[in-house]
């Protein structure tokens, strides 16, 4: 019996070091649903490694470009989400960065606005904030999925930002900042809806206005720097 056992615990040892030169064998797939890789075989798909750069690229700004449409027409609440990226919110800060940026005479002194790197972070870590807090109150919802709605629901403020310095480039009277406030508290009140209207659903319902509170609070301090620094 000690023999056999023996016999048998080297036969598992020799079966354990013939399996050490084996290669592990990998399964997966990174194909993207829809593409072909041969135009005689439209059936045939491929992996995003053999796409052309240009098709990538196209294909991403069609993506984005949907993106900021359902911000601007908010009625497919789940769109979104489906396909979640950070290229529409990482577009919308640098170009508020941009533009909001402060500058400083030759004397020393500014002109109040804040600089690009304080842009990036008041956006990027009020996200997270609202985002932590959507998921601590029971959001069903990922913190990119969350980031990304959030970051593409900042077009309508951007815009704003937009027309303002444009008014400003044709006038700076009393005419010009009540047009000025007009525009930013439209961008502000849509912004926060488009918000609403892509996240409500993903918190308790007893839950709902704690989470959509922070989010009120996250555009309504965007909306403040674009009117305040817009000049």
């Amino acid at each position: 019996m000690a023999n056999n056992g023996f016999s048998g615990g080297g036969g598992g040892d020799r079966f354990y070091e013939s399996n050490l030169g084996e290669e592990p064998v990998l399964a997966g797939s990174i194909s993207v649903p829809g593409t072909t890789g041969d135009p005689n075989d439209p059936g045939l798909e491929f992996n995003t490694l053999d796409e052309p750069i240009s098709k990538t690229i196209k294909r991403d700004l069609n993506a984005v470009g949907s993106k900021f449409f359902h911000v601007l027409y908010p009625v497919e609440k789940k769109s979104l989400l489906r396909e979640w990226d950070l290229w529409g919110p990482l577009i919308l800060c640098t170009f508020m960065a941009i533009v909001l940026q402060g500058h400083e005479s030759s004397d020393g002194s500014g002109d109040g606005g804040p600089q690009f790197a304080e842009v990036f972070v008041i956006v990027w870590v009020g996200s997270l904030i609202v985002t932590l807090n959507t998921k601590m109150l029971g959001g069903n919802i990922s913190f990119f999925q969350s980031v990304c709605v959030l970051g593409y629901c900042l077009l309508p403020l951007a815009l704003a930002l937009l027309v303002c310095r444009i008014l400003l480039f044709i006038s700076d009277g009393g005419l010009v900042l009540a047009l000025r406030g007009i525009s930013v508290l439209l961008g502000f009140g849509w912004s926060t809806y488009a918000s609403i209207q892509f996240l409500g659903d993903c918190s308790p319902a007893n839950k709902k206005m704690m989470s959509m509170y922070p989010m009120l609070l996250f555009y309504l301090v965007i909306a403040w720097m674009v009117m305040a620094h817009s000049n």
